[in-house]
């Protein structure tokens, strides 16, 4: 059985959901047969230049006030810590993330893909650094056990698995999706958001049981992720599989 997942780094709601998936698949039974990979998806490809998270400018882009959206961080930072996850509030830089999906191409090259994901994603919520940093991400990358030498050569070169990481995407464009995290277990069903390890837990045992052509979507209610316009909700409740 294969899973395809994908997300952004800078997604907080793909952080969690990857926390909460891992929690199922650990329980799941025939987990030694399942393949995971992760796919590239870009929440905001147009953003050029760096720029710091703060409450002002969370407010602009949501229309909140500057109180809502540090609650909003602060609810995420209390969701991320039920599940075992460090989430730091304060001055979180959001950029470009097309130079992360090239490097986790090359990690999954070389069998460090979850290696680095997990630190990247460590790097970005917890850490107090700029993931943007090409030294921070250096550091990261030889930590999960890529050469260093070939990890500055990839970001030297802007060519060095763009295509990986465009063909992730359209693979996501064919498929529908608008926001991450998203899921594809087994070539056949496909879970929208952030959801319960319950719902997680189902899919895996569902996929296992069933056949179907193509991906049916199964767990789309009020899901907790990040639309392709760099929205990140804080869902009420999330669905579950029937």
């Amino acid at each position: 059985m294969r899973v395809d997942i994908w997300s952004d780094i800078s997604c907080p709601w793909c952080f969690i959901g990857k926390a909460r998936f891992e929690k199922a698949l650990a329980a799941f039974p025939h987990r030694d047969d399942v393949e995971v990979a992760h796919r590239s998806f870009e929440l905001d490809p147009r953003l050029r230049h760096t720029r710091s998270t703060t409450d002002t400018a969370h407010a602009a882009k949501y229309g909140m006030t500057p109180a809502q959206a540090r609650a909003a961080e602060e609810n995420l930072a209390r969701v991320a810590e039920d599940e075992g996850l460090t989430y730091l509030v304060d001055h979180r830089d959001h950029g470009n993330t097309f130079d992360l999906h090239r490097l986790l191409h090359l990690a999954a090259a070389r069998g460090r893909q979850h290696a680095l994901l997990n630190l990247f994603y460590e790097g970005n919520f917890a850490s107090g650094r700029s993931i943007y940093d090409v030294g921070h991400q250096v550091e990261l990358a030889v930590r999960a056990g890529l050469d260093e030498a070939e990890v500055r050569a990839v970001l030297a070169d802007r060519q060095a698995y763009a295509d990986e990481v465009r063909d992730d995407e359209a693979a996501a464009a064919r498929l529908g999706v608008t926001g991450v995290p998203f899921f594809v277990v087994d070539g056949k069903y496909g879970v929208s958001g952030a959801q319960p390890v319950e719902v997680f837990a189902q899919v895996l045992e569902r996929a296992r049981r069933d056949h179907a052509p193509r991906p049916t979507l199964v767990a789309t209610a009020d899901q907790a992720g990040c639309d392709a316009d760099g929205s990140c909700a804080v869902p009420s409740d999330t669905g579950s599989v029937g």
